[in-house]
Order: structure tokens, then C-alpha cells, then sequence
């Protein structure tokens, strides 16, 4: 079904919208997957906070036009999807996931923090932690040596304690 002028502009407003507010996107050939698996990648995608859309190439390259993710318009050939997410990696994990079980969708590449990525590096970017994660594991380190000083004065406080008595 051709869209209209309205519709196309319509559907370019909506997609410019998404794009400035991700941090990556992140693009994949989906040729040949059943319409049950797409539609379990959409509702895994949606869940996780990234935007899934499949449309016609030269309409996401106008949406990209003039944003840092330009660079990716010469990936934007043959049938893609485009997955964008405000958090830097999420779109690049559900993606990544779902290849992973599903040999038919080729990621093509993405762009993140202004850079063109191939897919190694969408795939590098998804074994990123969240961000929730890094902050988590983060507090766990500086929380560490406090804790371990915490002990060591009990152990010698036990320590005086036991020689007191």
C-alpha cells in the first residue's frame, strides 16, 4: 500500500522523533522472518524501552538527515528494520539476542554517540552492561573496602574484647 504525501511526512515527523531521542540505532535485514518472530522481537523491543520499525529507506533517511546518526544512511539498503533506544544499548542487546536464535535477521550495522558501527561493533555494544548494572557494580567496588575495614576493626575490637575478659 503507497502512502501518501501526508502519511510519508507523518510517518518522517514520528521516526525524527525517536531518532533525537536515541543514543544509538542500530540497523538489521530482516528478510525471511515469519511474521510470529517479529512480532515477539516487536513485544520484547517495546518492553525494553526500544523503538522497532520497519520502513522504507529513503523515509529513514530523511529522518537521519541532519542528526549525528547521518553517517548511517549508506547502510539503509534492501529490507531493514531500525531499532532505536534513548539507552545506549539497549536496541543493540535486542537486536543482538534475537539474531542470536533467529539466523535470518543479518544485522547491518548501527550508530551510536555519533560513530557508524558495523556489526561487530553492534555486537561489541551489546555485550556492554546496562546502565543500572555498571552503576550497581560500581557502588559494589567502592562499597568493598569499607566493608572490609568494617570487619577488621570488629575482628580487633573482638580481638581486645577476648584478651580483656
Amino acid at each position: 500500500m503507497a502512502l501518501n504525501l501526508q502519511e510519508k511526512q507523518a510517518v518522517v515527523a514520528e521516526v525524527s522523533a525517536q531518532v533525537a531521542q536515541a543514543q544509538t540505532i542500530v540497523v538489521a535485514e530482516y528478510r525471511g522472518i515469519p511474521v510470529a518472530d517479529i512480532t515477539s522481537l516487536r513485544a520484547n523491543a517495546r518492553k525494553n524501552g526500544v523503538y522497532l520499525h520497519v520502513l522504507k529507506n529513503t523515509l529513514a533517511r530523511r529522518a537521519v538527515q541532519g542528526t549525528p546518526f547521518e553517517g548511517l544512511a549508506d547502510k539503509m539498503v534492501g529490507p531493514l528494520m531500525y531499532s532505536m533506544s534513548a539507552d545506549a544499548v539497549a536496541a543493540a542487546k535486542v537486536v543482538h539476542e534475537f539474531a542470536k536464535t533467529n539466523d535470518k535477521l543479518v544485522i547491518k550495522g548501527g550508530a551510536y554517540n555519533g560513530k557508524v558501527l558495523d556489526a561487530a561493533a553492534v555486537a561489541a555494544l551489546a555485550s556492554v552492561p546496562s546502565k543500572e548494572v555498571l552503576l550497581a557494580q560500581l557502588l559494589g567496588v567502592m562499597k568493598s573496602p569499607i566493608t572490609s575495614m568494617a570487619i577488621v576493626l570488629k575482628a580487633l575490637s573482638e580481638k581486645k574484647a577476648g584478651a580483656a575478659a
